[in-house]
C-alpha cells in the first residue's frame, strides 16, 4: 500500500483538495464557478465529507465536499483514479442527495437543484474533453430538457482546451500539474504550500493514513484466511481430505467446518 507522505501532497489529492475547499470559501467558490459556468452568491457549507446512509442495511456515500447556495446543493468529488462505473457511481450519488432532502422532509417540488461534480485526471468518456456537463433531455427531440434541475459535471484536467476560458485552461493545467499560471492558481498554491506547514493537519492526515493502513492489513489478513478456507474446502468435497484434518488446520471443530462448507454452498 504506497501513500504520499503530507509534504507531497497536492491540490488534486484528496485530503488536500478537502480541507483547502473547506477552509476557502473563496476558493471554493471559484473552483465551482468554473467548472460549472455560472455564478454562485454565497455558500454555505453543510458537511466536511459528508456521509450519506439511508437505511440501516443500504449502501451509503461519502461526500467530499458538500454545500449550498440559497436553493442549490453541490457535491464535488476530486477522482484522481477514473474507474469504468464512474457515471453510474454520479448517478448513485445523485440519487442519495436527493433523498437525503426527502429524508429531511422536503416535498418532491422542494427539491433542491443539484450538481454533482467529478474532477478526474483522466477521461472518463475517452472523447478528449476537458469538460463533459450531462442533463436529462429527450431522446426523440434533444431540443427538450426533463427539467428536474439536476446535473451531472465530468471533468478531465488533460483533456483538449478548446472552447474553454483563459481561467479554465490555467486552473485544469494546475490540476494536471502544471506550475501556476494566473492569479488564481497562484493564490490556490500559495495555500496549498501554507497547509503544507500545518502541523495539525499533518497529524490529521498521518492519523488517517495510518487507520486505513490498519484496515489494508486486516482486509489481506481476512483475504487468506478466507482463500486458506476456502482451499481446504474444496478438497474436502473432493474427497482429497478428511473433514478432521481440514478443522484442524482451520483450528476449529468438524461441526464448525462442516457449518463453513454449508454456508459456502449456499452462497
Amino acid at each position: 500500500m504506497n501513500q504520499k507522505s503530507y509534504k507531497e501532497l497536492r491540490f488534486s489529492d484528496d485530503f488536500m483538495f478537502c480541507k483547502i475547499m473547506m477552509e476557502n470559501k473563496d476558493i471554493c467558490k471559484e473552483v465551482i464557478e468554473l467548472l460549472i459556468g455560472c455564478k454562485v452568491k454565497d455558500i454555505v457549507y453543510l458537511e466536511n465529507q459528508k456521509t450519506i446512509d439511508i437505511t440501516s442495511d443500504g449502501k451509503g456515500i461519502r461526500l467530499d465536499v458538500y454545500l449550498e447556495d440559497g436553493n442549490t446543493v453541490y457535491d464535488i468529488e476530486m477522482q484522481t483514479t477514473l474507474s469504468k462505473d464512474l457515471p453510474k457511481r454520479a448517478r448513485y450519488y445523485q440519487g442519495m442527495i436527493d433523498l437525503n432532502l426527502i429524508n429531511r422532509g422536503a416535498a418532491y417540488s422542494e427539491l433542491k437543484k443539484s450538481y454533482v461534480v467529478f474532477i478526474c485526471l483522466d477521461d472518463f468518456a475517452k472523447k478528449n474533453r476537458s469538460i463533459y456537463t450531462f442533463r436529462n433531455c429527450c431522446i426523440e427531440d434533444k431540443n427538450i430538457e426533463l427539467d428536474d434541475d439536476s446535473t451531472k459535471v465530468f471533468v478531465n484536467a488533460n483533456g483538449n482546451r478548446e472552447g474553454l476560458t483563459e481561467a479554465q485552461i490555467a486552473f485544469l493545467d494546475y490540476i494536471s500539474g502544471k506550475e501556476p499560471s494566473d492569479s488564481f492558481t497562484r493564490r490556490l498554491n500559495r495555500e496549498i504550500q501554507k497547509a503544507l506547514d500545518k502541523e495539525e493537519w499533518e497529524v490529521e492526515y498521518m492519523t488517517l493514513l495510518q487507520r486505513d493502513k490498519v484496515k489494508y492489513e486486516e482486509g489481506r489478513v481476512e483475504g487468506k484466511v478466507e482463500g486458506r478456507t476456502q482451499e481446504l474446502i474444496s478438497l474436502v468435497r473432493d474427497g482429497l481430505l478428511l473433514p478432521e484434518i481440514a478443522a484442524e488446520r482451520l483450528n476449529i471443530t468438524v461441526d464448525k467446518f462442516f457449518e463453513l462448507m454449508k454456508e459456502k454452498e449456499n452462497k
